[in-house]
């Protein structure tokens, strides 16, 4: 079926807004089911393009949901999907079509699952390879309370497949033949690019040699102790229904290996090389082009720059790769989203793709950089908490010169609690030996990313926010490597702002304010290297009455507490207020609203200046809510 766009419907088809429960998807006669596919593909096509999100893997995915929710009773069956940004079928079919304009927009539809939003939602964490973790211990419950009539799901990609922890999963899965996993094997040979290594080349072997020879032969699987069934054409839904329902019959561990295309009946996505539209911004449905940027007042195209904070740290790579032939670079399954595509291009022998593997990537870094090489190690922030452990005892324990860039820090957006990346800071603030830089623009970056891969005795990190990069903050003077951005000829000193990274903005545009209106003395200093903490900015802290910190981090453990910290030891009695992300796991919306909620704004800064000021005993403030309406700051 080759889907072909139309304009966006004003209203829900009509066959799939009767479908608000998987009950009435059972219901349904089965002659309709082709009808109700290509609904569904529609209405995302339509849906998706109009708000961005995750769209060629749901496309993807629309025969093989409709064939799980006729063929399992959910919830009361238990269908864990491995990362929910396969999930959007799943969504229309338990009752959410009617959300749909609201996906991903703050307080609207989530991107993933939410177990808020259904009780057909069983996992909201995306990280990768989880899936079947999840189901062994749900089999294991059933197993210990009787309650082995209702089946567990596991629908995984095999993408994730290429990350360890589906493998020790496995492990445990087959080793117990009494207690009955169904893992369905969502095989259409990609993550983001095509997937990699040894699993991926097995994979093509098994949907190439025919139906029958692997249906009765060795594979993998088999030689697990695993049954097998497949391959299953993913867009054949009676095909669909009657694998799945041998699989529940057999009352055994069971991998069934269904093969689909990403992007499927869109033929913009299905002919995208990158990812097959794996996620999207707002799109013109009919073409798959990016939507125009709005006018200008002069009913002109906003003037807009594309310079994002990776495209700066991909070009400034090359050019090191091409300076140095001990520069090589490492990624887990994100060569293009993490930047790391240009390199791979000029250099294809010196980048490489682990799949969605973390830990082994961390730690194969290790072994490079004990070969002599200086790796670079690109990764999404809220990915590296995955491999902790690997930075820790196998990087920095041996004081190896590997750099990791740490791509989309902070807050990142619409992707919601799983992807903001808030807990690098607080991560490896305790790792000895370990320095972290935060570039404040993309001259910075570029400055940064030179001296980290200069450091030899020792890892080093970059965090960079997913956003545009601004404009140039020139610096008005460096003091042994802290920028001075910022300070007030008034005496007496009464505000030192140490602004990690991109909020440099903020802090600039909250000191000028406080100056030019409240009289107040402000400094604003970026450290570069934010951690190990500079023992200039103790020396500036101990000059100003009130020490204030800002980061796109989480408050707990992070910067400002390692400065508060370096002030105690150093008997610096400065109060220190630490600006930054709550201790809790934020919401989707958009970047600016969210940290604007968190009082990382300019007026939020202010507030939280002022109302320091008003006891200079407080050590740790909350930021308050901006001022509304005009009203009187506190003072």
């Amino acid at each position: 079926m080759s889907l072909q766009p139309v304009p966006a419907p004003k209203i829900v088809p009509p066959l799939l807004s009767s479908v608000t429960h998987p009950d009435d998807l059972r219901a349904l006669p089965s002659g309709r089911l082709t009808e109700l596919a290509e609904d569904m593909r529609r209405f995302l096509v339509d849906s998706v393009c109009a708000t961005g999100g995750h769209l060629g893997p749901s496309l993807g995915m629309v025969e093989l949901t409709i064939a799980l929710h006729r063929t399992f009773s959910s919830p009361r069956d238990t269908i864990v999907f491995d990362i929910g940004h396969q999930a959007y079928a799943h969504k229309l079919l338990t009752g959410r079509h009617e959300q749909f304009t609201s996906l991903r927009q703050a307080g609207g539809l989530s991107g993933y699952l939410s177990r808020a939003e259904s009780p057909h939602d069983v996992i909201e964490n995306s990280h990768a390879s989880t899936a079947l973790s999840y189901a062994d211990g749900l089999a294991k419950a059933r197993a210990l309370t009787g309650a082995t009539g209702r089946a567990v799901v596991a629908v995984i990609g095999d993408g994730a497949f290429t990350g360890g922890m589906a493998w020790e999963a496995l492990d445990n899965i087959a080793a117990a033949a009494d207690r009955p996993v169904i893992v369905v094997l969502n095989d259409n040979g990609r993550s983001y690019a095509p997937t990699t290594g040894a699993l991926a080349a097995h994979l093509h072997t098994l949907r190439h040699i025919g139906d029958e020879a692997p249906r009765a032969g060795h594979n993998v699987f088999t030689d697990l102790g695993l049954a097998y069934i497949g391959p299953v054409d993913g867009h054949d839904v009676p095909a669909l229904e009657e694998a799945l329902a041998s699989a529940r019959s057999l009352s055994r561990p069971v991998v069934v290996h269904v093969v689909t295309v990403k992007g499927k009946g869109y033929p913009p996505a299905e002919a995208d090389e990158a990812d097959c539209f794996h996620a999207v911004g707002v799109l013109d449905p009919t073409t798959g082009r990016p939507a125009p940027p709005p006018a200008d007042d002069n009913g002109r195209p906003a003037a807009h720059s594309s310079r994002s904070w990776t495209s700066v740290f991909s070009q400034e790579l090359v050019h090191l790769a091409a300076e140095r032939q001990d520069v090589v670079a490492v990624t887990a399954s994100m060569l293009r989203p993490t930047g790391l595509h240009p390199m791979a291009l000029r250099f294809p022998d010196r980048v490489f793709d682990v799949g969605i593997a973390e830990q082994h990537a961390v730690t194969s870094a290790a072994g490079l950089a004990m070969g002599g090489l200086h790796p670079v190690v690109a990764l999404y922030a809220t990915f590296l908490n995955r491999a902790f452990d690997q930075v820790l005892m196998d990087v920095a324990l041996h004081r190896l010169p590997v750099t990791f860039v740490l791509d989309r820090a902070g807050i990142t957006g619409p992707d919601g609690p799983s992807h903001h990346g808030m807990w690098d800071l607080a991560l490896l603030a305790p790792v000895p030996g370990m320095r972290v830089a935060a570039p404040r623009d993309a001259g910075r970056l570029r400055e940064l990313l030179r001296e980290a891969v200069d450091t030899e005795d020792g890892p080093t990190a970059l965090r960079l926010p997913k956003a545009t990069a601004g404009a140039e903050i020139e610096a008005v003077a460096r003091m042994d490597g802290v920028d001075i951005l910022y300070r007030t000829s008034r005496r007496p000193l009464d505000v030192l702002m140490v602004c990690v990274g991109p909020t440099a903005s903020a802090a600039l545009m909250a000191a000028r304010q406080l100056s030019d209106e409240e009289g107040i003395g402000c400094t604003v200093v970026d450290p570069r290297w934010a951690l190990p903490v500079n023992p200039v900015l103790t020396h500036l802290s101990a000059r100003h009455r009130l020490v204030v910190t800002l980061e796109d981090s989480t408050r707990v453990g992070g910067f400002g507490t390692a400065l508060a910290q370096a002030c105690t030891d150093a008997a610096v009695t400065t109060p220190v207020v630490n600006l930054g992300l709550p201790h809790a796991f934020v919401e989707h919306g958009t970047r600016p609203a969210l940290l604007a909620r968190a009082g990382l704004d300019a007026d939020g800064v202010i507030a939280s200046i002022l109302r320091a000021r008003t006891d200079l005993t407080t050590y740790d403030v909350t930021p308050l809510v901006k001022p509304v309406n005009g009203m009187r700051r506190p003072r």
